[in-house]
């Protein structure tokens, strides 16, 4: 029988702003997912990453399932109306819809979700980032199974020479679920082309072609689409499968060491690096910057391991202080050219209101005279 992994993760309240939700309000969530979790799912696992909370479930449903969404998306709930009562701020900011629908996709949450075939050891990373948004994943993804700068795998291990197989998903198209698939090595340029672009393509998934598995699913919801404005950034999970056929967990944890620099920070309009923290971090510093966190796991039976956080590590805390100097360095631009996010992705802010009443003031001088270099000059209105 197969196993699916269920990963949910949501913004539903949090201590002084958007620091962390605070034990009382995790309690919530796992006594509420303690007490209805049987018969629908077989184990699960709850941490928090900045003020987020994320909800890995394994079970044997399939992907998609009504009952397992509507579970997380009840928990989610609980832990919301527990969060106003406690006058927490942002209580229930991503739960974005009144009503359960069916699934969670489409109603805040960020969920992302694979059904596998156990092998007989079955190890995978759970990611969960923070004051970001799903293209924070693309180049990690791309270094992980495209280049064997990163995966040595690709040139050592013959499980993947045939390579991978990425399909990318256009998150600005809002009518439906609009996506290529593309194959590594042969198409690697076209992949790097959509790639590049994190506010618009987006990897939804990656496959082995040697035995056609899923490796690795990145959950793609972004929540301007749903709101129709501004509400916090999508701050995406992603799941990763590792060892034999996959890049080993080394292999898909080295590329995190760059801290590439990704939208976010305060406000969600800004570029920031990308800093591994551990497990449960907090976020601060201008609301930032940008975290993710990696906690790795086995699942056997459908159960699952206790975690072991792969950002824990002596290493990590010398990548943490050169993303802190990125992130500083970065911030001494403020809001000019690169430190803030382009037009595009603030039309959702208050800076659209902003733009607007400027646009009525401004006046084409001179739209009327044809000048050269040697014409003379003429009074001004």
């Amino acid at each position: 029988m197969k196993t699916t992994l269920t990963l949910a993760k949501a913004d539903i309240g949090s201590i002084g702003g958007h620091i962390k939700p605070g034990a009382r309000l995790m309690g919530v969530v796992s006594d509420y997912m303690k007490r209805h979790a049987r018969p629908n799912v077989k184990d699960f696992y709850i941490s928090h990453t900045g003020d987020d909370i994320a909800v890995l479930m394994t079970h044997t449903r399939g992907v998609g399932d009504t009952r397992v969404h509507r579970l997380v998306w009840d928990a989610f709930t609980a832990g919301a109306g527990d969060a106003r009562k406690q006058g927490l701020y942002g209580a229930g900011q991503d739960l974005l819809k009144d009503a359960f629908s069916g699934n969670i996709k489409g109603l805040g949450p960020a969920v992302c979700e694979m059904e596998i075939d156990e092998r007989p050891n079955e190890p995978f990373l759970m990611f969960a980032a923070d004051k970001t948004d799903p293209g924070a994943y693309n180049l990690p993804l791309y270094l992980a199974f495209v280049d064997p700068m990163y995966n040595a795998g690709l040139i050592l291990s013959p499980s993947m020479f045939k390579g991978f197989k990425f399909t990318i998903m256009d998150v600005s198209y809002t009518e439906g679920d609009r996506v290529i698939e593309l194959n590594a090595p042969e198409q690697i340029y076209d992949i790097a082309a959509l790639l590049r672009d994190n506010q618009r393509f987006v990897v939804e998934s990656v496959h082995s072609r040697a035995t056609g598995e899923v490796c690795a699913v990145v959950s793609t919801q972004r929540l301007h689409n749903i709101a129709g404005k501004y509400t916090g950034k999508d701050d995406p999970v992603m799941m990763v499968r590792v060892q034999g056929a996959f890049p080993a967990t080394g292999e898909v944890l080295q590329p995190f060491k760059i801290g590439h620099f990704v939208a976010g920070f305060m406000r969600g309009s800004h570029t920031g690096p990308l800093m591994p923290v551990k497990a449960n971090s907090t976020i601060s510093w201008f609301d930032g910057p940008p975290v993710v966190s990696a906690t790795a796991f086995c699942v056997h039976d459908g159960k699952l391991t206790e975690p072991a956080d792969a950002f824990d590590h002596p290493l990590w805390d010398y990548v943490r202080n050169k993303v802190s100097r990125k992130a500083i360095e970065i911030r001494e631009q403020g809001f000019s050219g690169c430190a803030m996010l382009g037009y595009d992705e603030l039309e959702y802010g208050g800076i659209v209101k902003k733009m607007d009443e400027l646009e009525k003031v401004f006046k084409i001088r001179g739209h009327k005279e044809q000048k050269t270099a040697f014409s003379s000059p003429k009074k001004r209105r």
